[in-house]
């Protein structure tokens, strides 16, 4: 595998993951993760990260959890949440590959629109560490951890970031 073609994996697969988001495609969100077992989604604050807290806004530590997460956002909550549109932008700052396991870390910024206001705001900001195995052209998160900045945000949170 060459480093180009690492990075054009990766970058594929962070652009679907912001397209699916985006477009409240929670389907399309599960199938950004490896099937395995201890694929993961966590979505932690910095502050919670570098005093060693384990507290998390979203803790999806193995792959059945994820499956949860996209039923509750799409059948247990649906409709008793005030809706909002995301745009994520996000941006690679460095990868290392090892085999076909890549660790890769992102910057990014996740703005909402919320229905009833139709003001747009910034929901989040961070980055994200992930772990992304390639596997001949198909790249899938085996865990993604969004690290926000801020511990408190302006909306809460019903999509991942």
């Amino acid at each position: 595998m060459t480093a180009a073609h690492i990075l054009s994996s990766i970058d594929e697969l962070q652009l679907r993951y912001a397209a699916v988001l985006d477009d409240k495609d929670m389907a399309g969100w599960l199938a950004t993760f490896s099937e395995a077992p201890a694929a993961s989604y966590i979505c932690t604050s910095l502050e919670a990260e570098t005093s060693g807290q384990l507290l998390a806004m979203m803790l999806d530590d193995c792959h059945a959890r994820i499956e949860d997460r996209v039923t509750f956002v799409t059948r247990v909550w649906a409709g008793t949440f005030q809706d909002y549109q995301t745009r994520h932008m996000v941006q690679r700052v460095s990868a290392a590959a090892e085999g076909n396991l890549v660790r890769v870390r992102s910057n990014f910024i996740v703005s909402y629109t919320p229905e009833e206001t139709g003001q747009s705001g910034i929901l989040a900001s961070g980055y994200y560490d992930d772990l992304i195995e390639i596997t001949g052209d198909t790249a899938k998160f085996l865990s993604k951890k969004a690290v926000m900045d801020a511990s408190v945000l302006p909306h809460y949170l019903v999509y991942p970031l």
